[in-house]
């Protein structure tokens, strides 16, 4: 982790995301001032499961993922974050440890907001506080849909689903099909099985020409197959 010169709030590409988008430009411009920027290199921790939570972490750019590890020693990811996305406020709300590590997936800029400005902003901007009671309501939804798919849905159907989010999350609205470079062992988190597991069957998906592999880069080339193949069991 290094850190960057602080990125003016009020030019940040993400100036109109859920929770910036609802502040002051006064209130903006408190938050600029007292926030640290830093960069993240992959496979760097922005923040590790016990730790204590001193502040929302603001992602700038990069991809991010959210895990926990069970009680077998298996990592699961329980979310996927991009540019856009906040970090933490669960944490700072409950006044408890974080419970997940998030992980760099790439290099990242990730803007550190002090808890004492989230906490005043909460207080003072009914918006921002109806947009995290959002977030929080939302967020809660995905996890019990990802409870029902671990319970019901086989691998084969939660791949096919795992890589469709992958693609509503990071997919750039460019033209060509959409590619991500993720270790087997970080998708295997994603899906909820063995690593040996999801190789096998994305070579199965490769046979099928749903999608193409090159070591880590996975290319989605049918994802209308991909969504009949993972609301089999909806």
């Amino acid at each position: 982790m290094s850190h960057s010169a602080s990125p003016n709030c009020l030019d940040c590409p993400n100036r109109r995301g859920p929770l910036p988008g609802c502040c002051q430009l006064d209130e903006l411009g408190r938050v600029a001032g007292n926030k640290i920027s830093q960069v993240y290199q992959k496979g760097q921790a922005i923040f590790s499961a016990g730790s204590a939570t001193l502040g929302m972490h603001c992602v700038r750019q990069g991809r991010i993922k959210v895990a926990r590890v069970g009680g077998d020693g298996k990592e699961q990811i329980v979310r996927l974050v991009k540019g856009g996305d906040v970090l933490g406020y669960h944490s700072l709300l409950t006044e408890k440890c974080y419970s997940t590590s998030a992980v760099a997936l790439d290099d990242c800029v990730v803007c550190f907001v002090p808890r004492a400005d989230f906490l005043r902003l909460v207080q003072s901007n009914v918006q921002f506080s109806m947009s995290l009671m959002q977030l929080m309501a939302q967020g809660l939804g995905e996890a019990e849909e990802r409870m029902l798919h671990l319970a019901y849905k086989p691998v084969r159907e939660r791949l096919a689903g795992a890589l469709l989010l992958l693609q509503r999350t990071y997919h750039d609205g460019a033209a060509a099909p959409f590619t991500i470079s993720l270790s087997r062992d970080d998708l295997a988190a994603l899906v909820g099985t063995a690593k040996e597991t999801a190789t096998r069957l994305l070579s199965e998906f490769k046979a099928e020409g749903i999608i193409d592999t090159r070591g880590s880069r996975i290319t989605l080339l049918a994802p209308n197959r991909l969504e009949q193949i993972s609301s089999l069991y909806d």
